[in-house]
């Protein structure tokens, strides 16, 4: 592991300071530069979970922009919150990006779990108002945990204007979409 000349001197520094200031016995220079490692791996793992929130911010700001942007800020949460619920759920990928990028096969046909990203959407022009209230949206599901009690279990949504006959129970209606959870056994 490498460690950069100025960490180490902002540990040590820090170390000197408190024991000069304190009644805590000497240490050796050995342990001092452990106690940097240590700072600088801690800052490092920090660094990169920043790195991977805000990843996964972004992916659920598109998924709700691109399947609920204009929908009432409530559809919003709704689709947020599937997109988590299948995040938590075990049955399919384990990220929120991997959740809005997985691909099936069937058939020799490629399936998209959230149509706008087999449709290329991703380079549409973005309405700023709709984005800022799906990225609010997002951010209140991903970091907040805000949900809607209706749809604890939902996993699978669709615009009102199509019947895919899921075989699914039906657990809401928000906006123009219809919110399904597996049925009960």
């Amino acid at each position: 592991m490498k460690i950069s000349v100025t960490a180490l001197f902002k540990a040590i520094s820090l170390v000197l300071l408190l024991c000069t200031y304190t009644d805590v016995p000497s240490i050796s220079a050995k342990t001092l530069e452990i106690n940097a490692i240590d700072i600088q791996t801690q800052y490092e793992r920090a660094k990169q979970k920043h790195r991977n929130l805000a990843k996964q911010e972004d992916c659920l700001t598109k998924n709700v922009y691109y399947e609920a942007g204009s929908e009432p800020f409530e559809g919003k949460i709704a689709v947020a919150q599937v997109t988590m619920n299948r995040v938590e759920s075990g049955r399919f990928a384990s990220s929120v990006c991997g959740v809005v990028y997985q691909k099936d096969k069937i058939e020799e046909r490629t399936i998209c779990q959230f149509s706008w990203f087999c449709e290329d959407y991703n380079n549409k022009p973005v309405n700023r108002e709709r984005w800022a209230e799906s990225k609010d949206a997002a951010r209140k599901v991903l970091f907040n945990n805000v949900r809607l009690a209706k749809l604890e279990n939902a996993l699978y949504f669709h615009n009102d204007q199509v019947s895919p006959r899921w075989g699914k129970r039906k657990v809401a209606k928000i906006g123009r979409h219809i919110f399904y959870a597996d049925k009960r056994k």
